[in-house]
């Protein structure tokens, strides 16, 4: 299948394509911390069923007891007891089975949610958002059954149907012998079908996470499919994802249906040969007609434990091709260094003001930290994204602790790219990146991250309210702090506009924000953290003259308390800058203050002359910065 014109191209099964199926061993290790609960089950379950499997026993009695004109009151109340009985513990057990399913559920939605939020960027770099959150939830569900009632079932039918055999060999081994046969014949097939299943709704499961996966980028760039009329192909593309799932499901509900088929078959089929061959036995006198009406009560009875192996094996299927889907969340690399230890909660960090206190405005000094602010070191940095040419190429420049640090260069110079190393979300393939004379890949990232504040390109708004957005990197900051923040970012004015102030909903994205009031809340954000490092990139993008020299003046102020590295392609936004950095085709092309750079490289004279604006013109296609 195609995408449709002007969709990226996305990755989609089809029903006849390879999917992940999971192993068994897997299954049962998510069903382990529950086996109590399970055994318990089972028991039930087999209580039940043997209530179920003596009844036959009590019909022959009952039936020889009427030939001889014997009292049937104690058979018949007995077979009322067992009946009743038998419904009770049938209730319970599904009680106790649906409580446990959603316990086994829980645990594993727990699991994948703390992995999924907690992967490395670059595998979130090589899978869509959907297809992901598809498995925490359409997956999950699947398995929810499998991990309980599928094995209960399987147990249960699998000893319930040989405890039938065994009554029924009681009664004439001859008519068991036709019986085995029947079900071996049919057995044969099942094992050629159930893989089958299993394989379809891993493929079925698969494209239901590429439904998500489009849906996710649709409805997260809404605005940008309706400014270019796109919403015809996205829907396109959208409903032939849709069709993938149904036609991936088609062949799992094919195959499913062939093995209830074979299910009812073989009893009605069992129940002729045996019907055939004991009406025979019984006129030639080898056979009592209640022996036989007995041994045909157990044929029928042996539908119970049939269809509980049947749908038993079904749902196994099932959830093995979902836990495959989760198995692979569990094989994807993780930041396992990302939670700070208890230690560190309470006791103040190495940053230059650890603890609460005001936010500084433009012109304030150090605070009572327990230090100057860090020195930034790259020696020798490189880097490449998979499957690409190097972005980085033995970089190497200082950035003296309490300076503020400019970078400029085209886009693909590698500038975020420098950005994106130093919290970690990648590491370098040769060379370091030091803070404080100490190497980053040896600090925990819980560590690294918690000195350095970001403030994103794009100065991405959470869904929730301002205060919500303010505080999601300091949780613990007074109003006294969040006020002050305010005011050094001129968000206050915004703020007394609004009726509910900071409990004013932000919406999804934060699209009822304004790009320049996005990217102020991500300053006052980040200012809260009261870093040791703060990292602007494009800051000033999307801020008028007079909040770009507002900021200009605040991040003066920061850089005595703060070491300051920024990206801008903006000439007002880097001449004040203590020290400028070059890039070029990711190498550094030189260092200086501007002054010095403008007698001395051309090339940042070009960027001068045109404001620093983005000049791409020849530069070919854009590349990850």
């Amino acid at each position: 299948m195609t995408a449709s014109p002007g969709a990226p191209a996305e990755h989609r099964p089809s029903a006849d394509e390879g999917a992940p199926a999971g192993s068994f061993g897997s299954l049962l290790r998510r069903a382990r911390p529950y086996w109590r609960a399970l055994a318990l089950s089972l028991v039930l379950s087999l209580l039940a069923s043997v209530s179920g499997l003596v009844q036959p026993k009590f019909a022959q009695e009952i039936l020889d007891r009427l030939a001889t004109g014997e009292s049937v009151a104690r058979p018949i109340g007995a077979l009322a007891v067992l009946l009743v009985g038998g419904a009770l513990l049938t209730g319970a057990n599904a009680w106790l089975q649906q409580r446990t399913s959603e316990r086994v559920v829980r645990q594993v939605r727990r699991d994948l949610v703390g992995r999924l939020i907690r992967l490395r960027v670059p595998e979130l770099d090589r899978r869509p958002p959907g297809d992901l959150i598809a498995r925490v939830t359409a997956d999950s569900t699947l398995l929810k059954s499998a991990a309980t009632e599928g094995l209960i079932m399987s147990v249960n039918g699998a000893l319930t149907f040989v405890g039938t055999l065994v009554m029924m060999a009681t009664l004439h081994a001859g008519l068991l012998l036709a019986t085995l046969l029947v079900l071996a014949l049919v057995g044969l097939v099942m094992t050629v079908v159930l893989p089958r299943i299993r394989r379809a709704v891993a493929r079925e499961q698969s494209a239901v996470g590429a439904v998500g996966s489009l849906l996710d980028r649709t409805l997260g760039a809404t605005r940008t499919v309706k400014a270019n009329g796109a919403e015809g192909r996205e829907t396109r593309a959208a409903r032939d994802a849709v069709e993938d799932s149904y036609r991936a499901g088609l062949v799992g509900a094919r195959y499913s249906a062939v093995v209830t088929m074979l299910g009812g078959a073989s009893i009605q089929t069992a129940f002729l040969v045996v019907l055939g061959l004991g009406g025979m036995l019984v006129a030639n006198g080898d056979m009592d007609a209640s022996a036989l009406i007995a041994f045909l009560l157990y044929v029928f009875f042996l539908s119970s434990p049939v269809a509980s192996l049947v749908g038993g094996a079904g749902m196994l299927q099932q959830g093995l091709g979902a836990v495959g889907r989760i198995d692979e969340v569990e094989e994807m690399a993780v930041e396992d260094d990302i939670d700070p230890a208890p230690a560190a909660l309470s006791a103040p960090g190495p940053g230059p003001v650890p603890g609460p206190g005001p936010v500084p405005g433009p012109g304030s000094g150090p605070g009572p930290g327990s230090g100057p602010p860090p020195a930034v070191e790259a020696a020798g940095v490189e880097f490449a994204y998979p499957g690409r040419s190097p972005v980085l190429r033995g970089v190497s420049f200082t950035v003296p602790g309490g300076t503020q640090t400019a970078l400029v260069g085209l886009s693909g110079a590698g500038k975020t790219t420098l950005f994106s190393l130093l919290q970690r979300f990648y590491e370098p393939t040769a060379g370091s990146l030091r803070i404080g004379g100490q190497d980053i890949a040896s600090l925990p990232r819980a560590e690294v991250r918690r000195r350095i504040a970001y403030v994103e390109q794009d100065a991405p708004a959470l869904a929730g309210t301002l205060r919500d957005n303010l505080l999601y990197a300091a949780p613990d900051a007074g109003e006294e702090e969040i006020a002050e923040a305010l005011r050094a970012t001129r968000l206050d004015a915004l703020l007394a506009r609004l009726d509910r102030g900071l409990d004013t909903p932000v919406g999804a994205r934060g699209v009822a924000l304004s790009g320049g009031e996005r990217q102020r809340l991500a300053i006052a954000r980040a200012l809260l953290r009261r870093p040791q490092v703060l990292l602007l990139d494009e800051a000033t993008a999307q801020l008028d003259a007079r909040n770009e020299q507002a900021l200009g003046e605040l991040v003066a102020g920061l850089s005595r308390r703060c070491t300051v590295l920024l990206i801008a392609h903006r000439l007002s936004t880097v001449v004040e800058a203590d020290q400028i950095v070059v890039l070029e085709h990711g190498r550094v092309r030189a260092v200086g203050t501007h002054g010095s750079l403008m007698d001395d490289d051309g090339l940042y004279r070009e960027f001068a002359a045109s404001q620093l604006l983005s000049a791409e013109q020849g530069a070919g296609p854009r590349a990850p910065l």
